[in-house]
């Protein structure tokens, strides 16, 4: 398949056009603005419509491989098609686990049967994922998960917890880490790593409220849970390679998620927009040379991340700390948004005080709904701490 400019601005057109006669009607209902926020029947039933649509129409898993469901195609033209969803403002897809996180994995690593079974569902929306790795005594310390898994004949029995479980509610399959050997010397070597059933008896799920109002996560429990022996993914005691290998896709360190669009971009041209409706002293706040300042540094800022985007690909342009910018993206841009929603939320005044659902919300309160929702993603992946002490130890070399 051809990657020319040409060919790659013909496709960009046919994406676009595509997007214009396709983006779903506004339902009625509230959409999410990220894939940790899915909490109604009505939500999930949309999205999946939704995600099925692209994907029929080619513009999910493009590059990934024919024979399980994908295109075939160069991950340019998945990145074309990312951008424009995001730049039309189309309904997130939502399956990000499965799409992002489990599913590179799975065809990085797995076995020729798990690419067959799995692959495909992941791609169509049939197949929800969800992930289960944080526990709720142990949070950020994954290596230090209690969540037991042991062999009885063809099954394995589990039992434990796992906390902040998005989709948890709604997943077929959960990658799930758990301790298969609690007397390893090594508390890592003690951990396995299964591609796990949600619906065996013994697991259930009860549906946690965020702060935004929706019940995106979950905390999932087992209670001698029975799975069988082969969801065990790799071997016993691989769970925490394959933990960290799931971990670099979250993060965004390593490439190969069938797509990326998994939250609704809210950018300074948002903001700027927002701005002109803000009126002080009889004039959009726009014209305020303090508020022009701190727009402009948004604007440098995120045009900072994209070129980092860019050039962590040229080998030539990072090689002074060549982990350096994949390993700073997520936070750099979590925390960027972070700011940026919190002082869009400050600029209304007494109206930053209002919700979605309030009649006087200025832009019906999306500014608010972002600056929650916000916190998840400082959180999920990995706190803004933990990646600091990432970059610290991995990157500039600095003692733990």
């Amino acid at each position: 398949m051809n990657t020319d400019p040409q060919t790659l601005a013909a496709f960009r057109e046919e994406v676009t056009a595509w997007l214009a006669d396709n983006i779903p009607a506004d339902p009625g209902f509230l959409l999410p603005l990220t894939f940790m926020e899915v909490g109604t029947e009505e939500q999930l039933e949309f999205l999946i419509a939704w995600q099925r649509k692209v994907y029929d129409a080619g513009y999910i898993g493009m590059a990934w491989p024919k024979e399980y469901g994908g295109r075939g195609m160069p991950q340019v033209y998945q990145d074309i098609v990312d951008e424009e969803l995001m730049n039309k403002k189309a309904p997130i897809i939502f399956n990000t686990i499965g799409l992002g996180w489990a599913g590179p994995l799975i065809l990085q690593l797995g076995t020729e049967a798990e690419k067959q079974k799995y692959i495909k569902g992941i791609l169509t929306g049939e197949d929800i994922w969800c992930q289960g790795f944080s526990e709720p005594d142990h949070g950020s310390d994954l290596g230090n998960a209690q969540t037991r898994a042991v062999r009885d004949g063809d099954e394995y029995v589990i039992n434990g917890s796992k906390i902040w479980t998005t989709h948890g509610s709604y997943a077929k399959y959960m990658i799930l880490l758990a301790r298969t050997n609690p007397e390893a010397k090594n508390k890592y070597a003690g951990l396995s790593f299964f591609l796990s059933p949600m619906q065996a008896p013994g697991i259930t799920t009860s549906p946690i409220q965020k702060i935004t109002g929706e019940h995106g996560f979950a905390q999932t429990f087992f209670d001698d849970a029975r799975i069988p022996a082969e969801c065990l993914m790799g071997e016993e005691g691989d769970g925490w390679k394959l933990a960290m290998q799931t971990l670099q896709y979250e993060r965004s360190v390593d490439g190969g998620q069938a797509t990326t669009y998994k939250i609704t971009s809210i950018t300074s041209s948002d903001l700027i927009e927002t701005c002109r409706n803000i009126q002080r002293d009889g004039n959009p706040l726009l014209e305020d040379p303090v508020v022009q300042d701190q727009l402009v540094q948004f604007i440098m800022e995120e045009r900072n991340l994209l070129l980092n985007q860019k050039r962590s690909s040229i080998q030539d342009l990072c090689s002074d700390y060549p982990l350096s910018l994949m390993l700073s993206g997520k936070l750099e841009a979590t925390e960027l948004f972070r700011r940026m929603r919190q002082y869009a939320v400050s600029l209304q005044g007494a109206k930053g005080g209002l919700y979605i659902h309030d009649k006087d919300a200025l832009d019906g309160a999306i500014w608010q709904h972002a600056y929650f929702n916000n916190f998840s993603a400082t959180i999920g992946g990995g706190t803004s701490q933990v990646q600091n002490n990432i970059i610290a130890e991995h990157a500039l070399g600095l003692p733990k």
